[in-house]
């Protein structure tokens, strides 16, 4: 057990530099190739911070365990929504003036009842891989528009973002190094992961749902409670949300587009149902102020910790 937990802590690691590296690689390539710097920093508040998921997700399908790539990705829906957001208000209160929020909490809602629609018949086929990805493409040029829609001081934040040199060769190096980085974390997360899963009687299912899910949010909760107190509760938001969505539309739907995926039982009973009603509780604390106290941080991590406490009660 002991060298499960030391390589899936290394990998974790290892998970959080690449992720860093690919977020000022891509952003210093795209501006290097004219892309404004809003344009790139908004793709990457949405989507960045979903690398290493994607990463572990690729992995494990790679190790055909699809059943933990599945887990990561809701789990680590119910982590962005309940502990990184929860925690990230906990640190400070979170004002939030970017009117694309509400709209793309909408699209997660909306994206989150489609999937389990879709696993009815317990299991995820092609084409319904295929309708995800295109309802994810269909999201970015939505959240691209709405984007430009923005005030001016929510754009120069989101372009802040993006602020890194943009020198060719600085961000090919990043890139090499991030994705070394990445392959060798995601390779030790995956079997320090299954190893855990041994030694504590947890199903792939769950330790994709549970110790993978809330260790590759780690980076992004640290990241969150960091920006929460520069007072930057859009990025905080933008990254749970636009994470949410990748995860769902993105990595699932791709999964599904290369190999039918077939789901437990309790994914489209349970797991889903919980996203569901963590983002319909979200939606409610944005739309009821535009911004999410210390006392609804609590809330929300308490949310989190009463799901943990049932997926263990209920799947052990």
């Amino acid at each position: 057990m002991a060298e499960a937990l030391g390589l899936f802590a290394l990998g974790l690691l290892l998970l959080a530099l690449g992720g860093d590296s690919v977020v000022k690689g891509v952003s210093g390539l795209a501006q290097h190739w004219g892309v404004r710097p809003f344009v790139a920093g908004l793709l990457l508040v949405a989507f960045g911070t979903s690398v290493p998921e994607l990463a572990v997700n690729l992995r494990a399908v790679v190790q055909e365990q699809p059943h933990l790539a599945l887990g990561n990705a809701v789990g680590s829906n119910v982590a962005n929504l309940g502990l990184t957001l929860g925690l990230a208000a906990l640190a400070a209160p979170l004002l939030l003036r970017a009117r694309m929020l509400v709209p793309l909490l909408v699209l997660l809602a909306v994206a989150t009842f489609a999937l389990m629609v879709f696993g009815l018949d317990g299991y995820i086929g092609r084409i319904e891989g295929a309708v995800l990805l295109l309802g994810f493409l269909a999201t970015t040029a939505f959240l691209l528009r709405k984007g430009a829609r923005e005030s001016d001081e929510v754009q120069a934040e989101i372009a802040g973002f993006a602020a890194t040199r943009a020198g060719l060769g600085l961000n090919l190096v990043r890139l090499v190094i991030a994705f070394a980085l990445l392959w060798f974390g995601a390779r030790w997360v995956v079997a320090g992961g299954l190893g855990l899963g041994q030694a504590w009687g947890l199903t792939p299912l769950m330790v994709g749902l549970l110790p993978v899910a809330i260790g590759t949010a780690l980076p992004e909760i640290a990241a969150a409670i960091a920006a929460a107190r520069r007072g930057q509760g859009d990025m905080v938001a933008g990254h749970v949300i636009g994470s949410s969505l990748f995860n769902l539309l993105a990595i699932v739907g791709g999964m599904a587009v290369l190999q039918p995926l077939a789901l437990p039982a309790s994914f489209v009973k349970f797991e889903l149902p919980a996203v569901l009603a963590l983002t319909l509780l979200v939606y409610t604390l944005l739309r009821s102020g535009r911004r999410v106290t210390r006392q609804e941080g609590v809330i929300l991590c308490l949310v989190f910790l009463a799901w943990v406490v049932l997926e263990l009660l209920l799947f052990l």
